[in-house]
């Protein structure tokens, strides 16, 4: 029998890594989110397999982590670990205690669809990025406002961390989050992995279905602190009006809340180049 040459042996070892399922690490930071957080993991235990489930906790004060604890000893893939500080810094002690290929990223007060991991994993295959669905639920007004697009070399940098997928060999080129930012930490990443030569891919089938904020005043201070996320990015990357779509922005739903919530987004862009903390040398 002819052996099999070295070109042969490489072929089929590069289809057996192809073909070999992609174990994807589900990071998820949470802080007082006991009344939604059963909801998520029963959607997470769910998914496709292979995967881990890693919650980090920043020392909530409710029941979040007693029912994180139950779903830790029914299932052995789901991790629970404290952690203060910003949503990077959670999420960065999340990445680094992830053991898989590829991290997915979501809130604690998501719910994913039954086929989220399957979808993401999929266009991983090809892609180091990968950008989900993400439906607004709760109050409908909340619900049918749009994204404020920023548009790096052709890729929306906007497409938010409740909802998105990494490969974990990129999370550590590009540094991961930027422990800095208050908010805007996702945008941050995204457009650092962009500038690096990465694209990121739509998977409009890796659905995510995130909660809107219950209340008026919930609303406006998460827009205050988006607006603060904003004037962040400009202090780290330079102006950046020129990769917002004015047009497009023009041309989305004009509504009371959509105008409430660019007010005080500018309060907050404002204040922060007053007030914030400047960015460390």
């Amino acid at each position: 029998m002819r052996a099999e040459s070295g070109q042969a042996r490489n072929h089929h070892y590069t289809s057996a890594l192809t073909s070999r399922p992609l174990l994807v690490s589900v990071v998820v930071t949470v802080r007082n989110e006991a009344r939604n957080i059963a909801a998520l993991l029963d959607s997470l235990v769910t998914q496709e397999p292979p995967l881990e489930i890693v919650v980090v906790d920043a020392w909530s004060t409710d029941l979040t982590r007693d029912i994180v604890r139950r779903y830790e000893e029914r299932y052995p893939f789901v991790h629970l670990y404290l952690q203060g500080g910003t949503r990077g810094a959670g999420r960065n002690f999340g990445i680094a205690k992830a053991r898989g290929e590829a991290v997915a990223l979501i809130d604690g007060d998501a719910i994913a669809s039954p086929f989220w991991l399957h979808e993401l994993r999929e266009a991983l295959r090809a892609s180091e990025i990968v950008a989900g669905r993400t439906i607004q639920i709760g109050y409908r007004p909340f619900e049918d406002l749009e994204r404020v697009e920023l548009i790096v070399r052709g890729s929306d940098v906007t497409h938010p961390s409740t909802n998105l997928a990494y490969r974990t060999a990129v999370l550590r080129e590009v540094g991961g989050f930027d422990e800095w930012f208050v908010t805007a930490e996702d945008i941050d990443m995204n457009l650092r992995a962009v500038t690096a030569g990465h694209d990121i891919v739509v998977r409009a089938g890796a659905i995510v279905y995130h909660r809107t904020r219950g209340s008026a005043y919930d609303f406006l201070r998460q827009a205050l602190w988006n607006g603060a996320g904003r004037k962040q990015l400009t202090l780290k990357h330079g102006a950046l009006w020129r990769n917002y779509r004015p047009f497009a922005m023009l041309r989305q739903k004009t509504t009371f809340w959509s105008l409430l919530r660019l007010t005080t987004a500018m309060l907050g862009y404002a204040g922060y180049k007053l007030f914030g903390r400047p960015r460390p040398a």
